[in-house]
């Protein structure tokens, strides 16, 4: 890995860096606020791997380039396989996403989540899947998957109700509303919110804490906390799969995804 990330531009999809026993990853998709393809869950998800069996790396920084954290799978590349009937974009998507939340779940790092902006749909739940959130001030937050006939994904059906509850929960994925900084501190979404131009100092000041902490005993907290959930979080993370593409095959995805791109609200049919 390289000592600094890169200016966020066209070419690698995840930038990474390593300093002072931190790990920094960034999603590098701005042009597409960071929308996750094939291609960019894979690289996270073999980051998160070789990150995991690296002593010398004590806390993991996940975050996006650009206005946003990650706006969730890249609808546009949903929309070409929705249209023939064909799950050959959306399967290895939800596969790469599985393997990845289950990685910050188990590895032995803390995983810090330094949302940056909008995090929607999956990107909101890889956020939920670090073991900490810190949010700048225009951060948003949103399970927007019912406004495109689709259930929700990346862990989320896991990590949301354990965080606000089942009630808020169904509220949020119900609606697919989308709730600002402020309310996701308010709801205990995020550990703290502070302005956009503090994020970095923000994270780093909590990143160092940690690092220059105690290793062993850290890494035996995040095991009874986060590790020991692992086979049911697998559970979960498999009938989102199955639910995902049965969703996904649906009329009314088609009927969102097409609204979505036509800019009008959706006519469900419930089929």
């Amino acid at each position: 890995m390289s000592n600094s990330p890169q200016p966020a531009q066209a070419g690698p999809v995840l930038l990474q860096a390593k300093q002072d026993g931190i790990a920094t990853l960034v999603m590098n998709r701005p042009d597409r606020l960071n929308a996750l393809n094939n291609e960019l869950a894979m690289t996270v998800n073999d980051a998160l791997g070789r990150i995991a069996r690296d002593q010398s790396i004590g806390v993991v920084v996940i975050t996006g380039a650009g206005r946003a954290f990650c706006a969730g799978g890249d609808l546009g590349a949903l929309a070409q396989g929705h249209q023939t009937g064909a799950t050959h974009e959306l399967g290895p998507l939800l596969r790469a996403g599985m393997q990845m939340v289950l990685k910050m779940r188990t590895m032995p790092q803390p995983v810090i989540a330094a949302v940056n902006g909008a995090a929607a749909g999956a990107g909101m739940n890889i956020a939920l899947a670090a073991d900490m959130r810190i949010a700048a001030e225009e951060a948003t937050f949103g399970q927007n998957f019912a406004k495109v006939g689709l259930f929700p994904d990346y862990g989320g059906t896991y990590f949301l109700p354990q965080l606000v509850g089942p009630a808020k929960a169904a509220e949020l994925f119900y609606t697919g509303d989308v709730i600002d900084a402020k309310t996701a501190l308010a709801l205990g979404i995020v550990n703290q919110v502070v302005p956009g131009a503090q994020l970095e100092a923000a994270v780093k000041t909590l990143a160092n804490k940690i690092v220059q902490g105690p290793s062993l005993a850290i890494r035996a907290v995040k095991k009874a906390l986060f590790a020991s959930q692992a086979k049911e979080l697998s559970h979960t993370l498999n009938n989102e799969v199955e639910e995902q593409i049965r969703c996904y095959l649906s009329e009314d995805c088609g009927e969102g995804i097409r609204a979505f791109f036509d800019k009008r609200p959706p006519k469900f049919q419930g089929k």
